[in-house]
Parts: C-alpha cells; sequence; structure tokens
C-alpha cells in the first residue's frame, strides 16, 4: 500500500497504465475526482477516472486504488464497467485545473496551474496538497506561460480553497467529534440545520450522521438532494447506510439506491435482504481478511489503518479466496492481541481460535448478545449456510440493537443540559 506522506504530481501520472493485484492491465489513468472543500482543509481525492481500453470512462474510488509509482497503478476489486458521469461539487484535475489562469493568495500577477500534487494523510484518505505554478509572460500579440515553476501549498490558490460561506461557525464545527457535531445538529433550528448540512462535506456530514437519532437521520437525508444524499450515504458505514435506507419510504430509497455507486448499493441491498435484528441485519460487509498463508505482520498492518474502527480492528478473519465477502470458505477469527504476541512471520492460520464458532447469518439478536457474552468479544464473524463469511457484527452494533430506539436523542438531550 502506498505509503503515508507519499504525494504524487497527478499530470506525471496521466495515461499511466492501471493493473488490477495479479498485474492484468485494466486501462490508463485518464484523471482524478477531487472535492474541494471550504474553510482550513484540503482538496479530498475521491478517486480516479480509468480509461478502458474501450474508450469508456469509468470511475474508481480512491479507496480502491492499492498502490501508485512511477510506472503503473494497482488497484483492488472489480471494476464497474459502468461509464463516469461527474456529481455535483466534484471536479476532475486535468480538466478543471491543469493550465488554467489563477491569481495566488496576496500576488497580483496570474499564472498557470503547471500541475496539482496529492499526498496520502494519515487519515487513510488523498488530498491535494500543492499547486506548481508557471508566470504568465505577456509577448506583442500573445500570452503564454513561461518562465521557472513555483511550488505553492493548496491554500495559496484561491479555487482550491474558497472562504467559507457560512457566517456562524461552520469552521468550528468541523474542528468537533462527530458526536458532538451531532449533538450541535440535534440542537439546531431547521433552517439552519440544512444551511449548516449543505456546508459540511459528504464524508464529515456522514460521520457526524450516524450519531443522530433514527428519525432525525431521515429528516436531514430527506431534505438534501438526491444525488448529494447518495454521496452521504457511500460515505457511511454500509450497516448504517442500510438501517437509514430501511427506514426511508419505498420509493425514495429506490431512488438514493439508483444514485449511489453500484458496488456500494449493493452492500446496502445485501444487508437490506436479511431481517433487522438478525446477524446478517447488524453486520458490516466490510471486516478484515485474510488468505491462509498471510503472515501475522501482514495483518497486523491492515489493523493500523486508522479507517479500521477499533472494534472492527479487534479480530482478523481467515478464509479461502476469494477475499471479499462472500469469500470462500470461512477458516476462523485471529485475535489481535495474539497477532502482536507471535513472531511476525507467523502465518495466521496458526494463529486461528479453535474455540470461536462463527454465527449463522439468521442468528436472531438474543442469540447474537449471547454469542458475545459467552465469548467476551467485541467483534464476531457471520457465515451463511455454505462457510462463506458474510461479515462481521462489532459490540456496538449489538448495544445499538439492544437499547431503546431513541436512545441517540434522549443521550443528546441529557447532554446538552
Amino acid at each position: 500500500m502506498t505509503p503515508v506522506g507519499t504525494s504524487v504530481f497527478i499530470s506525471r501520472i496521466h495515461n499511466l497504465p492501471i493493473v488490477d493485484a495479479s498485474g492484468d492491465s485494466l486501462g490508463t489513468l485518464g484523471d482524478v475526482v477531487v472535492y474541494v472543500r471550504s474553510g482550513s482543509r484540503p482538496p479530498r481525492v475521491k478517486g480516479i477516472v480509468m480509461e478502458l481500453f474501450a474508450r469508456r470512462r469509468v470511475y474508481v474510488p480512491m479507496e480502491r486504488v492499492y498502490s501508485i509509482d512511477i510506472s503503473q497503478l494497482v488497484i483492488s476489486g472489480a471494476v464497474n464497467a459502468r461509464r463516469f458521469h461527474r456529481r455535483e461539487g466534484e471536479s476532475l484535475v486535468l480538466e478543471d485545473f491543469i493550465d488554467h489562469h489563477v491569481i495566488r493568495r496576496g500576488a497580483t500577477e496570474p499564472a498557470v496551474i503547471y500541475d496539482l500534487s496529492m499526498t496520502a494523510a494519515r487519515s487513510g484518505e488523498w488530498e491535494i496538497n500543492q499547486a506548481a505554478l508557471r508566470p504568465l509572460t505577456k509577448g506583442l500579440s500573445f500570452v503564454r506561460a513561461a518562465g521557472p515553476i513555483t511550488i505553492v501549498r493548496w491554500t495559496e490558490i484561491p479555487e482550491l480553497s474558497p472562504a467559507p460561506t457560512d457566517s456562524g461557525g461552520v469552521s468550528e464545527l468541523l474542528e468537533m467529534k462527530p458526536a458532538d457535531v451531532a449533538r450541535e445538529l440535534h440542537e439546531m433550528a431547521e433552517p439552519r440545520r440544512l444551511e449548516v448540512v449543505q456546508a459540511l462535506d459528504d464524508h464529515f456530514l456522514a460521520d457526524a450522521m450516524e450519531e443522530l437519532p433514527e428519525d432525525e437521520q431521515v429528516a436531514l437525508i430527506s431534505i438534501l438532494d438526491p444525488d448529494r444524499a447518495a454521496d452521504v450515504l457511500e460515505e457511511m458505514d454500509p450497516d448504517d447506510a442500510a438501517d437509514l435506507i430501511a427506514d426511508l419510504p419505498a420509493d425514495a430509497a429506490e431512488v438514493l439506491l439508483k444514485r449511489m455507486r453500484p458496488e456500494d448499493a449493493q452492500d446496502v441491498r445485501d444487508l437490506l435482504a436479511y431481517g433487522e435484528n438478525t446477524a446478517g441485519g447488524m453486520m458490516t460487509p466490510e471486516p478484515i481478511i485474510l488468505a491462509p498463508d498471510a503472515t501475522a505482520a501482514d495483518a497486523v498492518a491492515l489493523v493500523r489503518e486508522e479507517t479500521i474502527p477499533p472494534a472492527l480492528a479487534a479480530m482478523v478473519f481467515v478464509c479461502r479466496p476469494p477475499l471479499e465477502t462472500p469469500t470462500g470458505r470461512f477458516l476462523g477469527g485471529v485475535h489481535l492481541q495474539r497477532l502482536l504476541r507471535e513472531p511476525p512471520s507467523t502465518m495466521v492460520s496458526a494463529l486461528i481460535d479453535p474455540e470461536l464458532e462463527p454465527l449463522p447469518v439468521d442468528a436472531p439478536l438474543a442469540q447474537v448478545s449471547r454469542y458475545f457474552a459467552t465469548y467476551d468479544l467485541v467483534a464476531a464473524p457471520v457465515v451463511d449456510a455454505q462457510s462463506r463469511l458474510l461479515g462481521a457484527i462489532t459490540v456496538d452494533d449489538v448495544l445499538d440493537h439492544m437499547l431503546p430506539a431513541d436512545w441517540r436523542g434522549i443521550q443528546l438531550d441529557e447532554e446538552g443540559r
């Protein structure tokens, strides 16, 4: 995986070949999709546009880009061949920024954006961090870019760092934790809430919405433009998105599912097929999965990813290929503490907990809660009748279903007193 802090100038990787994990060629890099955020946060790199050999442009989320180097990009998972269409708020680096005239902050003379650089952040996201500028030179009858290239921070380019449009403290919310933002949204009057929601970016809003009561999640998602609502749902954990979709009217839910990226929508549809209070209805389809010949070092490297919730990082699951849910045959689970106690070269198949039995996908809530209490777990595997891993349940998923339906609202009210 590309190390945190790696910077890549986007023009230099334009047209580079894109290959899968087996080294098979899939296409070439056509452009990079970014979301420009107001305030103090750099533009977020959402994904890439891949040019297929059939001259079709398709979208690949940045989470699927496994590595980038000077010769190629490596992506994981299957490619969705649906033609790429940019969504509201999305920009394309090569199409919208490169070779465009700008006036950097504090300057008076225009320049040309020669290139933009993106970097792998500790959050697991990619962000735009620098711009390469070349001054404009005026001739007798022309203006052209010439002279030395200057590297500047993204904050010096107004088009990459627009000033906040709100006057009531959205920038302060961006410094808070999602649960604190949820409390602020819970207490806001309706007009102000809509204003704030429109100002927050998709990822940040999704994190905050997951901390709100279900009826308030429904109210918020319902006032958003359908394309924006689909973007926010894609940023939510699949099980949380499925719970929210299930609370919407059937026709509204179908509209949003059709506007979501197909792979994200399919995860939600799969979860909706299970009863809400069953193991299948509570699980996330994105646990940490390894092949039997993976090592403890491989497992720890995956667990260390900051985007993995702590509860989900407490256990890794060993399966036969394929390693995406539904997997091949489930072989067992390995506890994080066991991984940390063993030599890094030890294969995970040798560290499987022999007493851990998986949960059947149709297990009711009562069975799931007893299972967690019996094994003293914070994460548990869920399998189908063919012993394929379908996902994992975390203890917070169980608590969400055992507590009163309005527990989040009660908690927010008590904290606000």
